[in-house]
């Protein structure tokens, strides 16, 4: 979660001092949903993400280096710099990818459910998503299809209260999403999207179903992005004692940490030596892009087709 963190906070000052193109969406504030629901998951297992998708990637053991040169669009990036922040992939960790379009990840992360079932593995696909995206029409589909045939995923929504600039009482006819399970007659679980322990523990009942062949689940990580929906967005749609409110009291880093410190496993010194790390590794993955060459003009043509 550190390492999401310091991450994402590195980004966001590198895209405003015009480092970093594009575009970039930070999960601040969500940490505990991505790396508790990946700490569940093997090496190859599957996992898709969205346009904010960092914390999942990082999660689920991804390259800082490449991350970072990919964000910065440099060709040792792990797309060579072509797509940036919203469309990282590392199939060799079983990522999938992230996806620009709302809703996108779940027909393929259903595809790769269907993959695992005819191959007969004990894999899980894990697909990421946004409150609003289940209100779009590939997620009635996707569930649909994995419930009929007993997949193994996990349809993971990350509510963090906003769709975009709309809330979620205004955009969703029910407040609590996971009850949408029922309507394709599999679990669903409601969960303190900002305790990495308790969803730890719902995502790990839910990968057990998922490997003894019982079909998917749905869980829902109640959960509130700090940041904007985008960063520079000037969110003038919610107010800055709302975002306080959560960042005060609910952040899941300082959750995590009071439990660890309560039970003795985390020290002061401890604590600092592990921000220390993750800021030396930090420093080195943005040398590392900085240092990095841009793609030439003539690569904006390879990587089109396959080879034949």
């Amino acid at each position: 979660m550190v390492t999401v963190r310091q991450f994402e906070t590195m980004a966001g000052e590198y895209f405003a001092a015009g480092k970093i193109p594009g575009f970039i969406h930070l999960s601040i504030g969500q940490e505990a949903s991505s790396v508790g629901v990946c700490s569940c998951l093997r090496p190859d297992d599957y996992v898709i993400t969205t346009h904010r998708g960092h914390g999942h990637m990082i999660a689920k053991g991804a390259d800082l280096k490449r991350m970072a040169a990919e964000l910065f669009g440099k060709k040792t990036g792990y797309c060579k710099g072509k797509g940036g922040s919203m469309h990282i992939a590392d199939f060799s960790i079983g990522i999938l990818g992230a996806n620009g379009v709302v809703a996108g990840g779940l027909p393929i992360i259903t595809g790769a459910g269907l993959s695992i079932k005819m191959r007969k593995t004990d894999q899980v696909a894990v697909c990421f998503f946004g409150d609003g995206a289940t209100n779009r029409g590939p997620v009635h589909e996707a569930m649909n299809m994995a419930a009929i045939w007993k997949l193994p995923v996990l349809f993971v929504v990350e509510n963090n209260q906003w769709s975009s600039t709309t809330p979620l009482k205004d955009s969703c006819s029910v407040v609590d999403l996971y009850k949408r399970a029922a309507g394709y007659n599999m679990p669903g679980e409601k969960v303190d999207g900002n305790d990495i322990l308790s969803v730890r523990k719902v995502t790990a009942k839910a990968v057990d179903r998922a490997r003894a062949g019982e079909g998917p689940t749905f869980i829902e990580n109640k959960t509130y992005r700090i940041k904007g929906h985008f960063e520079g967005d000037p969110q003038k749609y919610r107010t800055e004692e709302e975002v306080k409110s959560w960042q005060d009291e609910k952040d899941p880093l300082n959750r995590f940490s009071r439990v660890l410190f309560k039970k003795r496993f985390l020290s002061r010194k401890l604590a600092d030596q592990i921000l220390a790390e993750v800021q030396s590794k930090l420093n080195e993955a943005v040398t590392f892009a900085e240092n990095s060459p841009f793609p030439e003009p003539e690569d904006a043509l390879t990587d089109l087709y396959i080879d034949s």
